[in-house]
């Protein structure tokens, strides 16, 4: 597997709209985009950083992981997603290695493809995400 690079990290957030505003006064930051991903229960404002996006999600449903994280260990670093140059490749060296993903096969939103490794507690207390493509929210 190759990690080619950091495509993003994210943040938890309580109120999406009161971090933009924070974000905005204090850093000059206004996001690239927004958007929601019903499948995975989130709202978000994606910023670049150089080459980096920095993502601050919000739950849009209580039973959603963002708002089950946010109950557990309040608002925070979330997850930090690597970019892959080949996502099925990476996932089977992992089975090989005896890695368990927590998906199973890929999942896709805005042209990337997309799967979770082990529990956040493997990797010590950080979700990681391995992913391949390029963002695109017309996708």
């Amino acid at each position: 597997m190759k990690i080619e690079k950091i495509d993003h990290i994210c943040f938890a957030v309580k109120d999406l709209e009161e971090t933009k505003k924070v974000y905005k006064e204090h850093f000059g930051l206004v996001p690239f985009c927004e958007y929601v991903a019903e499948s995975e229960k989130i709202k978000v404002a994606r910023y670049y950083i150089g080459e980096v996006a920095v993502e601050f999600m919000e739950s849009t449903s209580p039973d959603g992981e963002v708002a089950k994280f946010i109950a557990k260990r309040g608002e925070g670093a979330f997850l930090i997603s690597y970019k892959v140059d080949d996502l099925t490749k990476a996932m089977k060296e992992l089975r090989e290695k005896n890695v368990k993903l927590i998906d199973e096969k890929p999942r896709e939103l805005f042209g990337t493809r997309y799967a979770f490794v082990h529990h956040p507690n493997k990797l010590h207390g950080v979700l990681t995400e391995l992913l391949e493509g390029d963002f695109d929210i017309n996708k």
